[in-house]
């Protein structure tokens, strides 16, 4: 995922469809120092992690 997207997703008020490895994945944050995403999968949100926005994909 390009890096704007991933910001316009995460300050989007509509939920939007994500996948990280075959999972759906809510984007809190971008950190633009080394283009990757804090997310959470939303199974599991108290499993926040840091996800490479190369893997991250918009359905």
């Amino acid at each position: 995922m390009q890096k704007l997207r991933a910001e316009e997703i995460a300050q989007s008020p509509d939920m939007k469809n994500v996948i990280y490895n075959g999972k759906p994945v809510y984007i809190q944050h971008v950190n633009n120092n080394n283009e990757t995403a804090r997310v959470f999968l939303l199974d599991n949100p108290e499993q926040e992690f840091d996800a490479q926005l190369s893997r991250l994909f918009e359905k």
